[in-house]
């Protein structure tokens, strides 16, 4: 691991943030790319992409800020812990609902842009979970095997000189391969709101998968964690909005027919 990458004076250039700006080009660059060949206005998706950015800031930190409540009002929540715990699912809730704002703002299609910026979102989170890999936060489980390592100058966990799961690698890896599917599917779906929501069943297939192997400090709901409850809804939304684009699409064709 390698928290800091280099220090210039007082400027210090954290792995983690670099590979957060690393992603979040590249999804503008690849949304911007798609856009055109879909007939979509590539000059909105940069200020779409800011819209989202800042909406999925303030969700990811509102929601650890919820699920961490109890820690909070209790005082044993440090300066650090406020300021870098953030939960990727609010992230998410955040940056799609900043996106359904902005579409309304411009008067845009909302569901299309929504098809056109998720693959771009797991592309960027491929790129976020090298990051923490590089900072050391969200480990996994303690493992004798081959492939365990340790992070022994993280300040997100106590666990120095142990082997652990690198769960960081395994997501960003699944992220990658999430975005080359979405891309895939993509080329071959035509109806609006399937993409955005396989997105949506995909992941939190993922999340609630790569759950029982972490074993960083996080909330938990029941026997289940935060993430892997929340994963039980997301996964029924997106089920929700492909099963709603094939009825819109069966009912237009109705009416055509009729």
């Amino acid at each position: 691991m390698r928290a800091i990458l280099f220090e210039i004076g007082p400027f210090t250039v954290y792995s983690y943030g670099l590979m957060l700006a690393v992603g979040v080009i590249a999804a503008v660059f690849v949304a911007e790319r798609r856009a055109k060949k879909l007939g979509l206005d590539p000059e909105r998706i940069l200020s779409l992409g800011i819209w989202c950015a800042v909406g999925g800031f303030l969700g990811a930190k509102l929601l650890y800020l919820i699920t961490e409540w109890k820690t909070l009002l209790s005082g044993g929540m440090t300066f650090r812990d406020v300021m870098y715990g953030f939960v990727v699912y609010g992230g998410i809730i955040g940056g799609i609902f900043s996106g359904y704002l902005y579409t309304r703002v411009k008067k845009l299609g909302f569901l299309k842009y929504f098809d056109l910026v998720m693959p771009s979102i797991a592309l960027a989170q491929g790129f976020g979970r090298i990051g923490c890999f590089l900072a050391g936060c969200c480990y996994g489980k303690e493992t004798d095997a081959w492939y365990g390592m340790e992070f022994n100058h993280s300040v997100y966990t106590s666990m120095h000189g142990v082997k652990v799961i690198p769960t960081q690698l395994i997501m960003s890896a699944a992220n990658f391969l999430h975005f080359f599917l979405l891309i895939f599917l993509a080329k071959r779906v035509k109806k609006d709101g399937v993409i955005a929501g396989c997105y949506l069943m995909f992941y939190s297939i993922g999340r609630f998968l790569i759950e029982f192997l972490r074993n960083d400090p996080r909330g938990a709901v029941g026997v289940l964690s935060t993430s892997q409850f929340i994963s039980l809804f997301i996964f029924v939304a997106g089920a929700a909005i492909v099963l709603a684009a094939g009825l819109r699409k069966g009912i237009r064709a109705k009416k055509k027919a009729a």
